[in-house]
């Protein structure tokens, strides 16, 4: 297959790959050698979420970044419902594809709930858990069910997510706060969703919020089976939506867990403090394990 018009080279110096995957054309970079890496994105990114580690971690890891359907360079087959279940069972496959017997998932916003659902159901082909500033439980709070109801379904979500592209425009760019994502960055942001029919992914998750409750209770009562996994936890403390309250709660799941504070960080901070999280990965990977 073949990049878009719209890639920039440049941004992505890696290279790209395509795996079927139950009828989905999946993308992702490999690159490296070593305990593999597998790293997950949220919403509204893609694998180009994770430019700034791999550099730092590809001579010591094999980092594997994907794109789930609807997202990046990945195409859905028809029927696809870019739910977070569907997600799951897509980087499940690509796993099996791959031959992956051991690795160590990163994940940040709706990739804590898919990586850990693929983890807990495979438990013993997991190394460690690297994750920051996610969640793996419902979402009850008024606040987040109206954010759901809004921007999920109904003519305020057709406006802002449909034709304006509000996760990619407003939400993106103002969840970063080290710096800020230049012109030909927003382009590679923008790319995978120029048409509006392209932002159905994008939309269904903030109605998953609320309407994938039971797959979310799922891995909330089964996350004691990889609990005591070794973990690094990172925490973005300028995150506007993962505050303290969810750190804390993280750190009394996490029974063999380091903590790390991004400070002056925001959501993303994959991309935000790549390198500093990459450096610490490297560190806490060597107090680990050697």
């Amino acid at each position: 297959m073949e990049r878009p018009d719209w890639f920039n080279e440049d941004l992505y110096p890696f290279e790209s790959h395509w795996q079927e995957v139950n009828g989905a054309q999946v993308h992702y970079l490999d690159e490296g050698e070593g305990p593999t890496l597998l790293m997950l994105h949220g919403n509204p990114t893609w694998s180009f979420l994770y430019r700034r580690m791999v550099p730092y971690l590809s001579d010591r890891f094999r980092c594997i970044a994907l794109d789930y359907p609807g997202f990046g360079l990945s195409t859905a087959p028809d029927g696809y419902g870019f739910t977070p279940a569907e997600h799951a069972s897509t980087v499940s496959g690509l796993i099996d594809a791959l031959g992956l017997d051991e690795f160590t998932p990163i994940m940040q916003d709706w990739g804590g709930p898919i990586g850990l659902s693929v983890a807990l159901d495979r438990p013993d082909q997991i190394k460690a858990i690297i994750l920051g500033n996610t969640w793996a439980w419902p979402q009850t709070d008024a606040l987040t069910q109206r954010f759901a109801s809004a921007l999920g379904e109904g003519r305020t979500g057709e406006f802002l997510v449909d034709r304006a592209n509000v996760f990619v425009n407003v939400f993106l760019r103002r969840a970063m706060r080290r710096r800020s994502p230049s012109g030909r960055e927003m382009d590679m942001w923008r790319g995978p969703f120029l048409e509006r029919d392209s932002r159905i992914a994008v939309r269904v998750m903030p109605r998953e919020l609320t309407g994938s409750a039971d797959f979310l209770s799922d891995i909330e009562a089964r996350l004691g089976e990889i609990a005591d996994r070794p973990s690094l936890l990172f925490w973005a403390d300028q995150d506007p939506t993962f505050r303290g309250a969810d750190k804390r709660r993280w750190e009394t799941i996490l029974s063999n867990r380091r903590t790390y504070i991004l400070r002056h960080a925001g959501h993303f901070w994959q991309d935000d403090a790549g390198p500093e999280a990459s450096l610490m990965i490297r560190y806490w990977w060597d107090q680990t394990f050697t």
